[in-house]
C-alpha cells in the first residue's frame, strides 16, 4: 500500500499517510467519524528531496502501516514546527484545496503569467503566519520582499494567496466596494490610499491574525510559495472552468454567490 507525504497548512505540519490526496482531504476536513468541519489545504511532498537530518523520515516505514483490520493508516505526524522552512521549494508537488464538507480540488504548478496587472494588491498569508496584507508590490516582488534578509522581520519561505480588490486595486479613494466581502473596507481603503502615495513601506497590515476560512470566490489568480531564490505558482481555475470541470467542488466551495 502506497505511502504519501503531505505538508498541511491547517495547521502547518508534515504528515505521512496511506490515503491518496482526495481521501486525505476528506479525512482532514471532516474526520474519520464525520463529526468535524473545516477547510483543509495541503501540498503533496516529494520525500526524496527532504533532509533526513531534520525530519524523522525513518519512522514512516516503521509507523505508517495498515491498521490491524487492514484499513490504511490515515495520518502519522512527523513534524509540526518550522516545517515549511525546512522543505525545499522544489520538493513541493501539487496543491490540494478541500472544502469544509470534504470536496478536494487539485492545483498543479505552472508558470505565473501576470494578467490585468494593477498597482495595488491584497494578500492573505497562509504559512508560517497568516495576517492579511495590502501591498503595492506584485506577487513575485512581494514574495521576495517578505523573505529578504534585509528585513527586520522576515520568513525563509512564505505561502500566500492573492485576493480580489475589484476597483480598489486602481482607485482606492472612490472605487466601488459593495461587492467585496471584507468586513473592514474603510481600513482597507485607508491602507491602499497610503500605498498608492508610496510614502511609506510597501506593505500595510489589514488583519493581524486571520481566523476564518478562505472565501474561495475572493481568490484573484492563485497561490504562491516564495523564498529569496524563486516563486512557484498554483493557478486557481476561472469560475467557468470550475463549473465545467469541477462542479461538485464548486457547489461546495461557492455556497455564497460569487460576485
Amino acid at each position: 500500500m502506497k505511502r504519501y507525504l503531505y505538508l498541511s497548512m491547517t495547521p502547518e505540519a508534515l504528515i505521512s499517510s496511506m490515503l491518496p490526496p482526495q481521501d486525505f482531504g476528506d479525512y482532514i476536513a471532516i474526520g474519520a467519524k464525520k463529526r468535524t468541519k473545516g477547510q483543509a489545504m495541503f501540498f503533496e511532498v516529494d520525500v526524496e528531496k527532504l533532509d533526513n537530518s531534520y525530519f524523522p523520515l525513518h519512522i514512516i516505514e516503521k509507523e505508517c502501516n495498515p491498521q490491524p483490520d487492514g484499513r490504511p493508516k490515515r495520518s502519522k505526524y512527523l513534524s509540526a514546527y518550522r516545517v515549511l522552512e525546512n522543505i525545499p521549494i522544489d520538493a513541493l508537488k501539487n496543491l490540494f484545496l478541500t472544502t469544509e464538507d470534504g470536496k478536494t480540488l487539485e492545483l498543479k504548478k505552472c508558470e505565473f503569467i501576470p494578467k490585468d496587472e494593477t498597482p495595488l494588491h491584497l494578500y492573505q498569508q497562509l504559512s508560517p503566519v497568516n495576517p492579511r496584507v495590502a501591498s503595492n508590490l506584485s506577487p513575485v516582488e512581494y514574495g521576495k520582499f517578505m523573505t529578504s534578509p534585509n528585513n527586520a522581520v522576515r520568513f525563509p519561505k512564505l505561502v500566500f494567496v492573492e485576493l480580489r480588490l475589484g476597483e480598489l486595486a486602481t482607485n482606492p479613494i472612490s472605487g466601488y466596494s459593495t461587492n467585496l466581502p471584507y468586513s473592514n473596507i474603510n481600513h482597507l481603503r485607508d491602507c491602499l490610499i497610503d500605498l498608492q502615495k508610496q510614502e511609506s513601506k510597501p506593505t500595510k497590515t489589514i488583519i493581524r491574525f486571520y481566523k476564518g476560512d478562505i472565501l474561495f470566490q475572493t481568490i484573484k489568480n492563485g497561490f504562491f510559495v516564495s523564498d529569496q531564490e524563486q516563486t512557484i505558482f498554483y493557478k486557481y481555475p476561472s469560475l467557468d472552468e470550475l463549473q465545467r470541470n469541477h462542479y461538485s467542488w464548486w457547489r461546495s466551495a461557492y455556497r455564497v454567490e460569487p460576485y
